[in-house]
């Protein structure tokens, strides 16, 4: 599957003799991520693409791609692979809803989010895999777990589907602060089915879903059907990136069972590490509810863009969150960030600045430290607001602005889309 267009990073002269720093879910501490030299590894679970892209999902990949930029300006290569969920019950319940040809929808989604990610310059991953078409990695996998005796086959005539066991990963719950009861229940509510008769155990995920009638399926030597959402990125990541990547990045809500689940089939088939950090960024939420598709309270980052909205607002909407906060979207948001803008703007293209050099190492250190986007836009403000007489200023501050936080002049802005 295509990724989109590529984004040019701008080189920042000057180097930071610190290492990048997120927080881990699994340990509840700052970590460091990515190798001192050499090549870091990223994995970011993707869209299940029926009604993208909201301003939840923006916050998410705004947040990684500041992580992919943080990594670029620290002398990195970066791998990195994203996946898309292109076959799945919530894709599937709204094309039967819409009566909507499945694959259709998928795509014309697939589509938009690329278009968004385009406007937003998000620097896109090396490999976007669908699930559809990483099939036959996902089916080997299985198979490899199968041949370990840690997925088995229900015994239901009707629909003997595959689950992997969940007590060959003895850590399964580790840095997810739930008991095995409170599991379930979050099991349930996020795709899962701890009640169904014949499991093992109640948190065993779904492998490998044997075909229903008017559901998409493909054969398979584990009979006709279709992947279960869990083991998809186990077999992507491990296919793109290899064991034992860097980072695992996704949305809070990601933290279980999705993320736990998908490492542990990993390292059970592998006998290594899946990723060495996980990192979850907060909820977006609008008039005091979290912001997502059942809810139906959704601001759609395609919508603002067709409405006239710069689309670096709203990418400054987003940066002045810290990435693992859950956080309100209000009218007043976006107003706050265009007026940001314009300042940011007219410091740039002013004839001179206050010295650059302490700016850049001041944006560098906050974005380093956990990523903090809130400090480095404040840096930047308070440089914007500050004059002085440097005529390299303006161009080396606007240059580490769009390299580190992804905010283009306009006319880069306009080219990027």
């Amino acid at each position: 599957m295509r990724a989109w267009s590529p984004v040019a990073v701008p080189a920042v002269p000057g180097a930071l003799d610190a290492p990048v720093r997120v927080f881990d879910s699994v340990t509840s501490h700052l970590q460091p991520a990515g190798p001192a030299t050499g090549e870091a590894r990223l994995y970011a679970c993707g869209i299940t693409p029926y009604d993208a892209t909201h301003l939840g999902h923006a916050f998410t990949y705004v947040s990684i791609d500041v992580l992919h930029r943080v990594w670029l300006d620290a002398g990195l290569s970066v791998q990195f692979a994203q996946n898309v969920t292109d076959v799945d019950d919530p894709l599937l319940e709204r094309a039967t809803a819409t009566g909507v040809n499945w694959q259709a929808l998928a795509a014309g989604q697939i589509d938009l989010f690329r278009d968004d990610m385009v406007a937003l310059r998000v620097l896109p991953p090396q490999r976007l895999v669908g699930v559809v078409e990483a099939l036959d990695t996902v089916v080997d996998l299985i198979e490899v777990l199968r041949q370990q005796q840690a997925v088995y086959q229900l015994a239901d005539p009707a629909y003997p589907d595959w689950y992997f066991s969940v007590t060959r990963a003895s850590n399964l719950l580790e840095g997810t602060g739930l008991s095995v009861a409170e599991a379930e229940q979050v099991f349930a509510e996020r795709g899962g089915d701890p009640g169904r008769p014949g499991k093992r155990h109640q948190l065993d995920p779904l492998v490998w879903r044997q075909a229903r009638p008017d559901e998409p399926s493909w054969e398979s030597g584990l009979g006709r059907g279709r992947p279960g959402w869990h083991i998809e990125c186990s077999a992507i990541a491990l296919q793109a990136l290899g064991e034992d990547f860097d980072v695992q990045a996704g949305g809070r809500d990601l933290i279980f069972p999705h993320h736990p689940m998908s490492a542990a089939g990993a390292r059970v088939a592998t006998g290594h590490r899946f990723a060495k950090v996980f990192l979850h960024t907060g909820m977006v939420g609008l008039n005091g509810e979290k912001m997502s598709k059942s809810l139906g309270n959704l601001v759609f980052v395609s919508r603002l863009v067709a409405d006239g909205v710069d689309p670096m607002a709203i990418r400054l909407v987003l940066l002045a969150h810290h990435y693992r906060t859950d956080w309100q979207y209000t009218a007043s948001e976006l107003s706050a960030a265009q007026a940001r803008l314009a300042a940011w703007r007219a410091a740039f293209s002013a004839p001179a600045g206050a010295p650059g050099e302490p700016v850049v190492a001041a944006l560098r250190a906050a974005l380093r430290a956990d990523l903090d986007s809130p400090s480095a836009l404040a840096i930047i403000d308070e440089w914007a607001l500050s004059g002085g007489a440097d005529p390299v200023a303006p161009s080396l501050v606007a240059s580490a602005a769009d390299a580190l936080l992804g905010i283009a002049a306009p006319s880069a802005a306009v080219a990027s889309r």
